[in-house]
């Protein structure tokens, strides 16, 4: 190849290389590269109540994995049918589902008591755990979870939640692996999330 049809190549490689650079720097700059390269900052302390009344806390997590699903009773048609989904797969995973968390958080903790959960939970696996608290406690674990959590007034006075609704996956430790995919059979993502047991 003479010198004359190798400048065009050279121009090109040079223009892309100090493109993907330029782009890695803007993502260093604006923290992507940090979440890249680091586990998301996803969960911390928390004090929250369970529907019995007992107190349930981030120690609570440890040494099991954990399913966790934002959402609120009132809640029409999500929240119901992702938790029939865990249901399914605490189901499909036997006497396991006895070493596994699986918990339904509230967003809305105006409505949702210690007793509405309970009420709301017994259409649904006997292994799932409601936890609710007051405004504060609520607030600070949809904070340290990232989730969106936000209250839309409706036309009669009432009101509904707009939020997150992605199942966390949580391992033994604690620590935020990834959102857990219901999209599968019960038995495929029981067989799953027996892998971190």
């Amino acid at each position: 190849m003479n010198r004359t049809a190798a400048r065009p190549l050279v121009i090109v490689t040079a223009f892309t290389a100090s493109l993907l650079v330029g782009l890695l720097v803007m993502l260093w700059v604006m923290g992507g590269v940090r979440g890249v390269t680091t586990p998301a900052a996803i969960g911390g302390p928390f004090q929250l109540t369970d529907q019995s009344g007992a107190t349930f806390t981030e120690k609570d997590l440890q040494g099991r994995p954990t399913l966790i699903f934002f959402g609120f009773t009132h809640c029409p048609d999500v929240c119901p049918t992702s938790l029939f989904e865990i249901s399914e797969i605490l189901r499909a995973m036997g006497k396991d589902a006895d070493r596994v968390n699986a918990l339904f958080i509230s967003v809305d903790p105006e409505r949702d008591t210690a007793a509405a959960m309970k009420d709301y939970l017994s259409s649904f696996d006997p292994h799932l755990k409601g936890l609710t608290g007051d405004a504060a406690s609520v607030q600070k674990v949809i904070t340290e979870y990232r989730v969106y959590a936000k209250k839309v007034p409706l036309k009669d006075g009432d009101y509904t939640m707009d939020h997150t609704a992605l199942i966390y996956l949580m391992d033994r430790d604690g620590k935020f692996v990834a959102p857990f995919n219901l999209n599968r059979k019960p038995e495929e993502a029981a067989s799953d999330l027996k892998r971190y047991l």
